[in-house]
């Protein structure tokens, strides 16, 4: 039995036994090279739910074959102001790396745009993608569905996703502001993460299949989440469901879930992500505007409140410097994941 302590790691090293182990598993070196680089910020900022412990989840997903390991994601036909790129049933990282310079380039042109990424298997955050594009001078918000794991307010049976939802705000001269955060009570890594570990979670994160609030971590795995907020987050989630699904011409949260029938791969949708150039409305009136909002900003940390992301770029801080701290289990299982391959 494997102790579960801490064992130090570079960036670097991060990095190398990301690409390598998804390699290992079967996906192709451009995908690998996209994932292993959301695995690599989630440990960067401290948030390992989306770290290497996501190794264990994309392979999971290619073992069981819902996910195609050598696809090229294509440009589609579209409008102006729109890029669409159909991801061939591959990793979402890889076909938002090919859409973004058109989307970019759009929002330059047009003040606003759109990225639609269709037939694309998501599990990682999305704020990687939104803080790549505030560090471009651009406004961002994006959108994905999941897996049906999520009752509505009011309900005990899944319908939604865990449907996040991240935006990006750019600061000229600093870190961007940005969030994101799924419309369920918890990110379904943390539920996971406490089932590994054998921990409780709070009761009201979820239901067990009896529709009765539980504190069994893989009882609400096997249940159903609840929103946060109450109906304010279902109502979030009803949104997204919307906005990267029927809108885009993609699946549901609950479609995704029949899709998977029952291979316990991560969800299969789309992703729809929108940029706004702050220019395309201000013009030379840009840089005025972008400072009303630091003042913005100084009025919420003046009375000593934290912005989000704060807490992310404090651990990049420390990561960057003195590397990461891992789970010594994680590890082991990763591992033993290799060993099999």
């Amino acid at each position: 039995m494997v102790v579960d302590t801490d064992v130090t790691m570079t960036l670097d090293e991060v990095r190398a036994l990301a690409r390598a182990v998804l390699t290992e598993q079967g996906l192709a070196a451009d995908h690998a090279e996209a994932v292993a680089e959301t695995m690599v910020a989630g440990e960067r900022d401290g948030c390992t739910s989306h770290g290497l412990y996501r190794l264990l989840v994309a392979a999971r997903s290619l073992a069981a074959g819902v996910v195609a390991p050598n696809a090229l994601p294509l440009a589609e036909p579209s409008g102006k102001a729109i890029v669409r790129i159909n991801g061939g049933g591959g990793f979402a990282q890889l076909a938002f790396e090919t859409g973004k310079p058109a989307l970019i380039a759009a929002a330059r042109q047009f003040g606003i745009a759109a990225l639609a990424l269709n037939n694309v298997v998501h599990f990682a955050a999305l704020w990687p993608e939104v803080e790549a594009l505030a560090g471009e001078g651009l406004v961002a918000l994006a959108f994905t569905p999941s897996h049906g794991w999520v009752a509505p307010a009011g309900g005990t049976k899944p319908v939604f996703g865990t449907n996040p939802i991240a935006f990006g705000w750019p600061r000229p001269g600093r870190d961007p502001f940005v969030f994101d955060f799924a419309t369920s009570a918890v990110a379904r890594g943390e539920i996971e993460l406490h089932r590994r570990a054998g921990k409780a979670i709070p009761d009201d994160w979820g239901y067990d299949a009896d529709g009765q609030p539980s504190t069994d971590a893989k009882a609400v795995l096997d249940g159903a989440m609840r929103t946060f907020g109450g109906h304010k987050g279902s109502a979030l989630a009803a949104m997204v469901e919307l906005l990267a699904g029927p809108l885009i011409g993609d699946l549901t949260s609950q479609e995704s879930m029949a899709h998977d029938a029952g291979r316990g791969g991560s969800p299969l949708g789309g992703e729809l992500i929108i940029a706004i150039d702050p220019a395309g409305f201000l013009g030379d009136e840009v840089g005025t505007h972008l400072a009303r909002a630091e003042k913005m900003f100084a009025a919420i940390e003046g009375q000593g409140a934290r912005l989000p992301s704060q807490r992310r770029y404090a651990a990049r801080a420390i990561s960057l410097r003195d590397g990461v701290r891992v789970s010594a289990r994680l590890l082991a299982d990763i591992e033993l994941l290799r060993k099999k391959a």
